[in-house]
């Protein structure tokens, strides 16, 4: 998975990049970044507006988020904030010069860290109850077929006993979650104070899925997971694995109505005084409801973390 992914065939080291194969919350519409550089305007307030205000955009893509929080910001804000966009590919061409590129996130920044679908590209390994009761790591050739390995020992068997534990039934399968949390916690190290937050697919312990989440993206189409560099492979994110103290889960679509995106259509009376803003109006409610929409994107988990500051004035309506 590591090397299909990040390798140097790797799918995020396509030129192409990552959105010419699936469409997140960012590419849906603008309305997401502006309700992250809202985000970040709470976190600016709650830390006395210091002098230099981070934003790290971890998993960025070739940027997207990252410029289009940069164009939402209030120009009493946009001058003290330091962009960085955290991504293994080599920076796109265009990209603004206020956005510093990096493999990994700086240390020892104030502000915010956003990771929106970062963690679900963490790699991990699978395990599986095979015939024999034992739990095995599933091992993968190149062009994806399978076989059952070893047993899972150690801290990965202590990480499924305590957040996956799974039945008897031959067959039943759990995503080892332990790197995602090691990667969150290294990204959270970063931070002296702020606000840590991550967006993606997620389960919680009770409501694991029996079989796993792991599966591939490309061209728009979900496909099996060929460790082949062609497409993606992601897995859904135990969340709750990955959360420390004083941190809150909660939906995005409860996240993005707290920071305004609300998917109101606009009073029909705006129609006949201004036909053109209500047009503009109804883009604006129909993107919104993409955005938190049930069975869709409005499902994703936000985990929330703090770091020297108080969640609940940050995600209060």
């Amino acid at each position: 998975m590591e090397t299909a992914l990040y390798g140097p065939d790797g799918f995020y080291r396509r030129p192409e990049g990552p959105a010419a194969h699936f469409r997140t919350s960012v590419h849906a519409s603008p309305l997401f970044a502006g309700a992250v550089a809202r985000l970040l305007c709470r976190v600016d307030a709650a830390l006395g507006h210091p002098g230099e205000l981070a934003f790290v955009d971890m998993g960025a893509g070739r940027g997207e988020l990252t410029t289009g929080v940069l164009a939402a910001l209030p120009a009493e804000v946009a001058p003290r904030v330091r962009a960085y966009a955290v991504e293994r590919a080599e920076r796109p061409d265009g990209l603004h010069a206020r956005v510093q590129w990096c493999a990994e996130p700086p240390a020892g920044v104030t502000g915010l860290l956003f990771a929106n679908e970062w963690l679900d590209n963490v790699p991990l390994d699978v395990a599986e109850r095979a015939p024999d009761g034992a739990l095995r790591r599933v091992l993968v050739r190149d062009d994806g077929t399978e076989e059952l390995g070893g047993p899972v020992d150690g801290p990965d068997a202590a990480w499924l006993a305590r957040w996956w534990p799974l039945g008897t039934e031959s067959g039943l399968r759990a995503e080892i979650g332990r790197s995602r949390d090691e990667a969150w916690a290294a990204a959270l190290a970063t931070l002296t104070r702020g606000l840590a937050v991550a967006v993606d697919y997620a389960h919680t312990r009770d409501n694991r899925p029996p079989f796993g989440t792991l599966t591939g993206f490309r061209a728009g189409r979900e496909e099996p997971p060929v460790p082949d560099g062609d497409r993606d492979i992601t897995a859904h994110v135990a969340l709750d694995a990955c959360a420390l103290p004083d941190a809150r889960l909660l939906t995005q679509r409860t996240a993005l109505r707290a920071l305004g995106v609300t998917g109101d259509r606009p009073p029909l009376a705006l129609a006949s005084s201004d036909p053109a803003a209500y047009v503009r109006a109804l883009t604006r409610a129909g993107e919104a409801a993409e955005l938190t929409a049930a069975g869709g994107l409005g499902d994703f988990g936000w985990l929330v973390q703090p770091v020297g500051v108080g969640v609940e004035d940050l995600l209060a309506p």
